[in-house]
């Protein structure tokens, strides 16, 4: 972004943003008190607004058996995941990613987006939301449990989006929990 003419710092505490003109907010769990700062706060959020608002869009829809996972840049407002849209898009994938390079996908176009606004700032269209709202609601350890009575390949989703370290997959069987984990192998 320095090659844009833009000076960034880069905070992981609210209480160390300074004002500037652009605020980019990735992976915030919490709301953001301090929007008044800044003259554009920004959030990337992997899905078509107003549907998919929430925690976690990506891995939920990796779920659902999607493919291509719309994403959003818009304006950070008091209401969650509720601002105005610059800019939507597509990240593609072919199936067979794990958690690591989904991310990876995920990260490309998010800096893709946020190139694209900043070059764009002065001359910026709003795209209309349209369609019901929906939310996706925080993923917890239990969300990452097998059934054993199921195929791999049936659970085949589960396994591409588990975190091997924070949230692994696992099985239980009687009173005992079984943690696998998984990595590509090619």
């Amino acid at each position: 972004m320095n090659h844009l003419g833009y000076k960034t710092n880069l905070v992981f505490d609210s209480n160390h943003v300074v004002k500037g003109n652009v605020l980019i907010l990735l992976s915030c769990e919490k709301i953001f008190k301090k929007l008044k700062l800044n003259d554009f706060n920004i959030v990337v959020h992997e899905s078509k607004l107003p549907k998919g608002k929430g925690f976690s869009p990506m891995t939920w829809q990796v779920l659902e058996g999607k493919t291509r996972i719309p994403i959003s840049l818009f304006e950070a407002t008091k209401k969650v995941d509720s601002g105005r849209v610059y800019f939507q898009d597509f990240i593609k994938l072919d199936g067979f990613e794990l958690i690591d390079e989904i991310r990876e996908k995920q990260a490309n176009k998010t800096k893709e987006l946020i190139l694209n606004f900043l070059k764009k700032i002065n001359n910026l269209k709003v795209i209309q939301k349209r369609g019901e709202e929906s939310f996706y609601r925080r993923r917890t350890s239990k969300d990452s449990m097998l059934d054993i009575n199921k195929t791999i390949k049936e659970q085949f989703n589960l396994l591409r989006v588990v975190d091997n370290l924070r949230y692994p997959a696992y099985f239980k069987i009687g009173k005992n929990n079984y943690k696998i984990e998984i990595t590509k192998m090619n």
